[in-house]
């Protein structure tokens, strides 16, 4: 049995097939949103969930955590801004699909008053172990007060849930008036996706453990109203050719050359693949 069976962006509307051939079968595609999902059944789905329950979670190296805290430092600026606090201002954040730590680290670093929530239980205990406060489980189980948080990301998170509908509505529910919602995911109406189809490790389940939900501009949209929110701000970022095992050195290097030429107008016409979103609660 198919584990998504409706389009995750509430449209009501049928699947059809695209032409993106994956091990699982093709990936279907709403026919009034462009949403994408994947045909995998559920107990493929829950094995692959599995490779993200470790205590190392999704923890960067030292290197990769300083090019994190970075990458953090203008996000939070962004959500700053939105909030209408000054610069340098805390604010009450929780991190939804926390794992290890990595988001909820730099958050601390930046004097927010952060907390995380994360299914897998070995990646919660690692972060518990680095002093962070962090609920073991999934978002409904930890039964936050309503409007507790003045914003909750979401990064890499939303690609995973069969019925993203309900997770947003609960984080409508405990964020304060005019709080807002990160969400960090890909983007299926990018020219990366055009150009890649099948080969955007993105789509590949062996290559990220339970992704089977993918976005596209308009299906966020379309999600966030059903939910209460408005996006505030939508940003698409970097194009793709190949990935860095699908060609020779010199054709790669040559390749990320053209898509980094590509970079800027794919951000004006929102056809970049990275899509954070930012949701105002209304």
């Amino acid at each position: 049995m198919l584990l998504v069976t409706s389009c995750p962006a509430g449209c009501g509307a049928g699947f059809r097939e695209s032409d993106i051939a994956m091990p699982e079968g093709p990936l279907l595609v709403c026919t009034a949103c462009g949403h994408l999902v994947s045909q995998i059944e559920e107990t493929d789905y829950l094995a692959a969930l599995a490779k993200f329950d470790t205590h190392a979670g999704t923890l960067p190296s030292q290197l990769s955590q300083k090019r994190h805290d970075q990458r953090a430092r203008r996000l939070f600026a962004r959500v700053r801004e939105l909030l209408g606090l000054n610069p340098g201002s805390s604010f009450h954040l929780l991190d939804v699909g926390c794992s290890s730590e990595a988001l909820l680290l730099s958050a601390v670093k930046e004097g927010i008053e952060a907390e995380g929530v994360e299914p897998a239980m070995r990646a919660a205990e690692t972060a518990r172990a680095a002093g962070l406060t962090v609920f073991a489980g999934m978002l409904h189980e930890a039964r936050y007060p309503a409007e507790r948080f003045q914003a909750v990301t979401m990064m890499e998170v939303i690609e995973h849930l069969r019925q993203p509908i309900d997770v947003v509505k609960e984080i409508w529910n405990i964020l304060a008036p005019g709080g807002i919602l990160v969400i960090g995911t890909g983007n299926a109406d990018s020219w990366t996706v055009s150009i890649m189809r099948e080969r955007w490790d993105y789509f590949h389940m062996e290559r990220y453990g339970g992704h089977i939900s993918f976005f596209t501009p308009r299906s966020l949209e379309r999600l966030a109203g059903r939910c209460g929110f408005r996006i505030e701000r939508l940003e698409t970022k970097r194009v793709r050719f190949a990935e860095s095992f699908q060609a020779s050195h010199v054709v790669y290097r040559t390749l990320k050359i053209v898509a980094e030429v590509l970079n800027v107008p794919a951000m004006w016409c929102h056809k970049g693949h990275d899509m954070p979103a930012f949701l105002r609660k209304v």
